[in-house]
């Protein structure tokens, strides 16, 4: 099933630029990589690029294990102590020769599909 992010979710992440992409390696272990991403609001879904992405081995873990999880958080405030977090886990596929969005940027990208959405201090 297909999560919908609200309107405040989708605020922060425009306003953010990094995050941190899980996925699942060929022998199980997890793989953890920060990684730039971009709203693709035409399809609900959350578009990776990179500098040769699809030379990277979060490009390839993809190909036997489709689940990801994406983070994006940051410390809004340290006096008060100000979290602000978004998970969106899901599925993602590796796409191939796709116009790249960025200068810099491969013809690969990750997309995800939200199917869960976690946050806190957003809305």
């Amino acid at each position: 099933m297909i999560a919908t992010l609200t309107a405040a979710q989708l605020e922060y992440l425009g306003s953010q630029r990094l995050g941190r992409l899980a996925t699942v390696r060929p022998d199980g272990s997890p793989q953890n990589n920060p990684v730039g991403f971009r709203w693709n609001a035409a399809l609900g879904t959350i578009d990776i690029g990179g500098y040769q992405m699809g030379a990277s081995q979060k490009f390839r873990n993809l190909a036997k294990e489709e689940r990801v999880s994406l983070v994006i958080d940051d410390v809004k405030s340290v006096n008060p102590w100000t979290v602000r977090c978004l998970e969106i886990r899901g599925t993602a596929q590796a796409l191939k020769d796709v116009e790249p969005w960025g200068p810099g940027m491969s013809r690969e990208l990750i997309r995800i599909t939200p199917e869960r959405v976690l946050a806190f201090g957003i809305e």
